[in-house]
């Protein structure tokens, strides 16, 4: 037999098969990693392209499934590097950022989902073949392998160093947050094993989606009877969705009646308009409205009570924003773009004020698992300047009798007490008063003055308020 004859057949090309679901949610991964986009904002609109390209053919599990694969992708992002890296002969940081997503969307795939482990394999690498070309498809496929020969807690017993060892470096691993966001969430918490591990396991978990009834411009009832949903917890205007509800689908959403809005940021509305005031209640000021949530729910309760919300917000393009959200409130209200550290208002204007501080965030993993991973310890000198100067020029802005809400999305000490502390110390003429009363049936709110609410302990994000009250 000639050697042209022993020769295996020559196997045709085959093109790759072109997956609309995980083109989606790589394109995604990579908008977040290249242009510093935010999930949240990259992927309705991606959504929406697929559904007008794809026609029936992508529909809501298509649409669930990219949505699960690029947030969980991305909330297990540090757990899935420490395992692609235990699988390959080079440091991550030398393996292409594209080869790198593929590889962390093939990761999730096996091991944080019920996808069978060969379909995950498989589909990944035809991923890889489409978005990175044949060559590389190989090396996926290899690595993708290896991480396939165990399941998720047998991989975290190889790459997670024991607890006994370094408690923080174990959670960071297991739990797929920066070590230095596990050391000031500790810190918050006040130590404890199994607090800082529910919390860290809550920010891992997808939130729930909650709507706010507006007051005096749609009611819960209104909510419920538009869409399956759930009471709220603790917020008397709050319903959550259930699985797999559309709030874009609901007229009062539509017609700014209702709106999208954790229960904590409600919360936080809430009490700041329920603190007892001295004299006249006719003036209040969002200092931070941007992109209007709380400024929404701020002018309804204004409204309720005759009174007038003045919504300021540094960015136009924000302030924008904070008037569309406002557009329809019942009671009067202005809208301007004016920065909070340099104020137009005169001293002592206002009854009421509300500083939602510009802040890291870290309060708001669970919705931006990315913000994790671009945040760094740095920030923070960032922001420290910015939130206790916009709380001094709060302090400014109230009568003396009046209220100040300092409120911040995140618990990180440095954004909340020692803000706090730091600026009354400074300032004088102010006392802390008790905020845990304006959450009624709210529990473990703690000590007091201030309080701090937690996505594992109350389902929100985990927002902090001071109300403050002037004195002279």
């Amino acid at each position: 037999m000639s050697e042209q004859a022993r020769r295996r057949p020559h196997k045709p090309y085959r093109r790759p098969q072109k997956d609309p679901v995980r083109i989606l949610a790589f394109e995604a991964l990579r908008a977040v990693d290249e242009r510093d986009a935010y999930a949240n904002l990259v992927l309705p609109p991606l959504l929406k392209k697929a559904r007008e390209k794809e026609g029936q053919k992508f529909d809501a599990r298509d649409a669930a499934l990219a949505t699960e694969l690029v947030y969980g992708t991305l909330r297990r992002q540090g757990t899935y590097d420490a395992i692609i890296s235990a699988c390959v002969d080079r440091p991550l940081r030398e393996v292409d950022p594209p080869v790198l997503d593929v590889l962390s969307l093939g990761a999730h795939q096996l091991l944080g989902t019920r996808i069978p482990s060969h379909a995950a394999v498989s589909a990944s690498v035809e991923l890889a073949r489409v978005v990175l070309g044949d060559g590389r498809a190989k090396f996926v496929n290899a690595v993708l392998r290896r991480i396939a020969q165990h399941d998720l807690d047998g991989w975290i017993e190889q790459v997670a160093p024991p607890y006994e060892d370094d408690a923080e470096d174990h959670l960071a691993v297991v739990h797929s947050h920066p070590r230095w966001v596990v050391s000031a969430l500790w810190d918050a918490l006040g130590g404890g094993r199994a607090g800082i591990e529910d919390l860290l396991e809550a920010d891992n978990e997808r939130p729930e989606v909650t709507l706010v009834a507006r007051p005096g411009r749609s009611t819960t009832e209104e909510l419920a009877a538009a869409v399956e949903t759930l009471p709220g917890r603790w917020s008397p205007y709050a319903v959550r969705l259930a699985e797999g509800g559309e709030p874009g689908a609901i007229e009062a959403v539509q017609d700014g009646r209702a709106g999208v809005q954790d229960e904590g940021s409600q919360l936080v509305a809430i009490a700041l308009a329920d603190a007892p005031l001295e004299g006249p209640d006719a003036r209040w000021l969002d200092g931070c409205a941007g992109p209007g949530g709380k400024a929404a729910l701020l002018g309804a309760l204004a409204a309720e009570r005759g009174a007038t919300l003045l919504a300021s917000e540094k960015q136009p393009h924000r302030a924008r924003l904070v008037e569309r959200a406002l557009a329809g409130n019942p009671g009067p209200y202005q809208v301007i773009a004016a920065d909070g550290t340099r104020p137009p208002w005169r001293p002592g204007s206002f009854d009421r004020v509300l500083m939602d501080v510009p802040c890291s965030g870290l309060g708001a993993l669970r919705r931006r698992p990315e913000a994790r991973w671009r945040r760094r310890p740095e920030d923070l000198d960032g922001f420290a300047t910015l939130q206790r100067g916009l709380l001094t020029e709060a302090l400014k802005a109230v009568r003396v009798g009046g209220v100040v809400g300092y409120a911040t999305c995140s618990p990180h000490l440095a954004e909340t007490r020692i803000v706090v502390d730091d600026v009354l110390k400074k300032v004088g003429g102010a006392e802390l008063i008790d905020a845990r009363p304006m959450m009624p049936g709210v529990p473990a709110l703690g000590d007091g003055p201030d309080v701090q609410l937690w996505p594992h302990m109350h389902g929100t994000d985990a927002m902090y308020l001071a109300l403050i009250r002037r004195t002279a």
